[in-house]
């Protein structure tokens, strides 16, 4: 937000000065944070860097050895420029030892060759420096207002970093202490760019104190954390940094957007300290996109490496994760969920497997596992399913009813070759997993072959010639019993079918007397046309019957 020498040149006292540039064309755009006019010699003893330095030359050195010391020493603490009236000490030209020495240093050397009152030049550049002074404390308050409302609105990770990328122009990376990304926003930057090889780069990193700008890489950096547990860190790229003297340092204004920006998300996690960690927020967030096709998978592809988790050139295979049964209770089935995240995120810790995971609903877990192998997929899902089993087995807790009501079940849909076809495995596991609780059996992992009849007319509920056929067999007993609720017909065949098509343990499984079962099986077979006796007819029933079931759960 300050001049640079450029603008300084442009500016009407110095253009009426007749400026011309001798040496050091390369650091125009250096900024000038004050105009110092001096006489003497010792000069820079008393400068702090980023002043343009003006001068009619009477009180320097007469020597060449002298003029390039002093040249150094204005280098040295950083001065953005020297302006040389001439006429009083240089009639023609400043001598060439200062050209010489300037132009090495790369200090911006102007002559003016015509008479100006410095005061004039001091003047109009002090008032762009104050009007960039107030500009910035417009900008302070704007970042105090905005990130007080993120603060109060409870914004997520990404939105901070979003807002303070956009409140300072500039990319802005949110990572933990093992420098993966957790959030960032590039700011225009192609993302590639910006976080090619980040660990690395970010380790370079290095500035002093909790906030501080490292002057080589050109980002200012702040610890991210409260009441002494650090979680984090956030960055932000100086955009002017190639442009600035080696001693200059961002604007106030980009530091106290950094340290707000930080707050919040330290104040964000101490809020939501009892929710989900904020890596598998970001995993949810990445399998939310792939399910939902809100982001681009090249994204997906891209947010994923960051955090540490490679998904392109890998084979992909979507697991879900889910208790048989379902919870009630809305507080004791977040409690379950949050355990049961838990115990999938430490299966793949324990068996080496990489990729992302995280609740893809209210009652289930989703993982994408990433493979280098497509052979290990079977292996690798055996493993994956013992260490989990083991894991919730280990946390139950004792008593009669927990074990049946903890049983999970783990469904893994089929391998893919590309994070574009990652979806449909995802999607397959999540049906496979839904049909497997209406199923019998008891596997450590399911696949599609394992769901049966019951579990492929669950992956069928939304075919309208399902439910179709489910209406044509179905619908006049389903219309006599909304009539005469009492009889509950549809619960006589059900016992029929279920038994076998044996009437005397039907009759038992439906607490009804012989005599009065035959009867409501005869009432049953005038009602849809059909022979019970019949293997076909019965046989469509019972598809029937299961498909509405099926429907029904949708």
């Amino acid at each position: 937000m300050l001049p640079t020498v450029r603008e300084v040149l442009a500016l009407d006292p110095v253009r009426h000065g007749g400026p011309r540039l001798v040496a050091g064309e390369g650091g125009l755009d250096r900024f000038v944070r004050w105009v110092h006019a001096a006489e003497v010699p010792d000069i820079a003893a008393l400068l702090n860097g980023g002043e343009l330095v003006l001068t009619t030359g009477i009180g320097l050195p007469t020597d060449d050895a002298g003029l390039r010391a002093f040249i150094g020493e204005l280098a040295g603490v950083g001065v953005s420029g020297l302006m040389v009236e001439l006429g009083r000490r240089y009639p023609v030209s400043v001598p060439r030892v200062m050209i010489a020495a300037a132009e090495r240093h790369g200090l911006p050397l102007i002559e003016l060759r015509q008479g100006t009152p410095f005061v004039r030049i001091t003047e109009a550049v002090h008032a762009l420096i104050v009007d960039a002074q107030l500009t910035e404390l417009r900008a302070t308050e704007e970042i105090h207002q905005r990130f007080t409302d993120l603060s109060v609105d409870g914004a997520e990770p990404a939105e901070v970093v979003h807002q303070a990328a956009r409140l300072a122009g500039s990319p802005v990376v949110l990572e933990n202490l093992s420098r993966q990304v957790l959030a960032y926003d590039a700011a225009g930057v192609r993302g590639e760019l910006l976080l090619g090889g980040w660990e690395q780069q970010s380790r370079r990193i290095q500035p002093a104190g909790r906030t501080g700008y490292d002057a080589d890489a050109g980002w200012l950096v702040t610890t991210v954390g409260a009441r002494g547990q650090d979680w984090g860190r956030l960055l932000l790229r100086w955009a002017d940094a190639d442009l600035a003297p080696p001693t200059a340092t961002p604007p106030t204004h980009l530091t106290i957007l950094l340290e707000r920006a930080a707050s919040t998300l330290a104040l964000g996690r101490l809020i939501q300290r009892d929710a989900e960690g904020l890596e598998r927020q970001i995993h949810r967030n990445l399998l939310t996109a792939l399910l939902d096709h809100t982001r681009p998978v090249d994204e997906v592809a891209l947010r994923a490496r960051a955090l540490g988790v490679t998904l392109d050139r890998r084979h992909l295979v979507g697991v879900v994760v889910r208790c048989r049964t379902d919870e009630s209770s809305t507080q004791v089935a977040q409690a379950r969920l949050r355990d049961l995240a838990d115990a999938v995120g430490q299966a793949l810790r324990e068996t080496e497997l990489s990729g992302l995971a995280s609740a893809v609903d209210d009652q289930a877990v989703g993982a994408l596992l990433a493979l280098q192998d497509p052979a290990a997929e079977e292996r690798s899902l055996a493993a994956f399913a013992a260490a989990l089993h083991r894991i919730r087995r280990d946390a139950a807790p004792s008593g009669p009813g927990n074990a049946a009501r903890d049983a999970v079940i783990v469904a893994a849909g089929s391998g893919v070759a590309s994070l574009r076809e990652a979806r449909r495995s995802l999607v397959e596991a999540r049906q496979v997993a839904d049909a497997a609780r209406r199923g019998r059996h008891d596997l450590p992992i399911f696949r599609l072959p394992h769901v049966g009849l019951a579990g492929l007319l669950h992956l069928l509920r939304d075919e309208p010639r399902l439910q179709t056929f489910v209406e044509r067999e179905l619908g006049p007993l389903l219309a006599y019993d909304a009539e005469h609720p009492r009889e509950r017909l549809l619960d006589t065949l059900r016992a029929y079918l279920e038994q076998g098509r044996n009437k005397s343990a039907a009759a038992a499984a439906a607490h009804l007397s012989r005599p009065a079962f035959y009867e409501r099986l005869a009432r049953i077979a005038r009602i849809l046309g059909a022979d019970l006796d019949a293997v076909d007819d019965t046989l469509s029933l019972h598809v029937a019957l299961l498909a509405l079931d099926a429907v029904r759960d949708n």
